[in-house]
């Protein structure tokens, strides 16, 4: 299958399912500091993504994967702070922990395949 938009990668797709998620959770939540902090890492997935597959070339594409990969670690580790601090539910703990450890194993067979 050729992708012809970023919108047609399955890692983008459910990384905005992520951000969605993560966005809506944290709505309400008064800490600031982490909510700005797991809102941005979980969009930063997405938009490298995008980012880099506009650039047009495999070089920058798998930079900019590299990137989106690194966020989806920096969002599992604030999904475990905000389970200690009860930011998050146990359930729904596990089902973004879920989520964002799928969205990297993507992202880590797109760079393969590049």
């Amino acid at each position: 299958m050729i992708i012809k938009r970023f919108e047609d990668i399955i890692a983008w797709q459910k990384a905005q399912i992520l951000s969605l998620l993560i966005y809506t959770s944290m709505r309400d939540n008064k800490d600031w500091g982490f909510r700005d902090q797991i809102q941005r890492a979980s969009v930063s997935i997405m938009n490298n993504i995008a980012e880099g597959f506009e650039r047009r070339t495999n070089k920058e594409f798998i930079a900019f994967l590299y990137i989106a990969k690194g966020s989806c670690g920096e969002v599992r580790s604030m999904l475990y702070i905000g389970r200690e601090l009860k930011y998050i539910p146990n359930d729904q703990f596990t089902q973004y922990i879920q989520l964002a450890t799928e969205i990297s194993k993507l992202i880590s067979g797109f760079i393969k395949t590049l």
